[in-house]
């Protein structure tokens, strides 16, 4: 009678956990920098994966009616221990089927290397622009729907050039990101009858970077370009230069679009500082995505949300093409749903994508922050815009348009 019992309990608990399983969520991660140098963008960039989320669970579900659900993790940013040790949690802990993210260059490759790739997780990052992403050996399961700053650097460089600004200092973050940013506005800067009179590294996280100043400002340039973090040594070396009193303006690039430095420095202060960030054409899909944002209370225009919004839902619509939360196939399923051919899926037409999806035919993401079409090393096209303070905020001025 006991064996009986026991044998039944067994039973019971195997068959308990079979159901637990098949009605299991569907985990995609989400990686970002919830402290540290962009603790003030990562909310508005998590508003944009979010509201894909919620679109697929209002619509039916993923998988035959499971709930979509996106787990955190913070890299802070600068930190590779916290980045891999987050990417660790999400990978072997939670038991993700991808993730969005990371945001800022480094945590991406971290969490990349130390966790992502070992674990055979594909990873879209919707915010990581230093080139050093492409070059990563990583078994085709790193991808971002943000372009690259070798492209940004450029289109930086023009833009200056173009409003007769010809004479630099440049100070960088130390990191991928930095450098990279940096190396590419340089070389097109120069290129183009621009000159860099001085291009000085600075370490994150610092009190003062006034010996860096006092050698950028010995320079006589009257621009500062500083590619840094709005929330970190960004927003300090800005402070410091504008209470030295030498240069008349002030540039920037992504990582330094945010409000906080206007509220931390002062409207009047940096009023007319330049910048640039990687936006999203004129295309259907990015005026549906400003509507459904909008309507969900969430800020369209804040930073890097749009190619978050791409990153999470094209994520979700590879899970359902691969046919289950298995990791082995996402990577190619994601090729599959963002390219052509297909019938053209926009934001917010996940019920439309799954029906078609179940009748075996082929769709075309055409995103919020673009076409998303990934090369062979998971990068896509882009765009530029230009950001200018004006009354207390950063404001888009348009695109930045290469040259014919």
């Amino acid at each position: 009678m006991m064996k009986k019992r026991v044998l039944v309990t067994a039973v019971a608990a195997t068959t308990l956990a079979v159901s637990s399983m098949a009605q299991a969520d569907v985990k995609i991660g989400f990686l970002g920098g919830f402290t540290g140098g962009i603790e003030s963008m990562t909310p508005g960039i998590f508003d944009g994966a979010e509201l894909a989320a919620a679109q697929v669970n209002e619509q039916g579900g993923i998988l035959d009616g499971q709930k979509l659900v996106m787990p955190t993790g913070d890299t802070t940013c600068a930190d590779a221990s916290a980045a891999s040790n987050a990417a660790d949690r999400m990978v072997n802990t939670e038991q993700v089927t991808a993730i969005v993210g990371a945001l800022c260059t480094g945590a991406t490759i971290a969490a990349a290397n130390n966790a992502g790739i070992p674990g055979g997780v594909t990873m879209v990052s919707p915010a990581s622009t230093a080139p050093a992403v492409t070059e990563l050996d990583d078994n085709d399961l790193v991808f971002r729907t943000v372009t690259s700053d070798a492209y940004q650097g450029q289109m930086l460089a023009k833009l200056l050039l173009d409003k007769d600004i010809t004479e630099v200092a440049v100070t960088y973050v130390n990191n991928d990101y930095g450098k990279g940013l940096s190396e590419a506005f340089s070389a097109a800067f120069e290129d183009g009858g621009g000159s860099v009179l001085e291009n000085l590294a600075h370490e994150e996280n610092r009190a003062s970077y006034r010996g860096e100043l006092g050698t950028l400002s010995a320079t006589g340039a009257p621009t500062l370009v500083v590619l840094a973090y709005a929330d970190t040594s960004g927003q300090t070396v800005l402070r410091q230069a504008y209470e030295s009193g030498v240069f008349t303006q002030y540039v920037g690039a992504d990582g330094m679009v945010s409000d906080s430095i206007v509220e931390a420095i002062g409207a009047d202060v940096l009023d007319g500082m330049i910048a640039t960030r990687p936006g999203s054409p004129d295309l259907p899909g990015t005026d549906l995505y400003a509507e459904q944002a909008r309507a969900a209370g969430y800020d369209p225009s804040a930073v890097f949300a749009p190619q978050a919004y791409d990153a999470a839902f094209l994520l979700a619509l590879a899970i359902q093409k691969n046919g289950s939360a298995d990791r082995e196939g996402v990577s190619e399923a994601l090729r599959s749903v963002s390219s052509p051919p297909g019938e053209v899926i926009l934001p917010g037409e996940w019920e439309k994508a799954i029906g078609l999806l179940a009748d075996g035919k082929d769709i075309n993401y055409e995103g919020a922050a673009g076409t998303q079409d990934f090369d062979e090393s998971g990068d896509v096209p882009g765009v530029v815009e230009e950001m200018v303070i004006e009354n207390g905020s950063f404001t888009v001025k348009g695109f930045v348009e290469p040259d014919a």
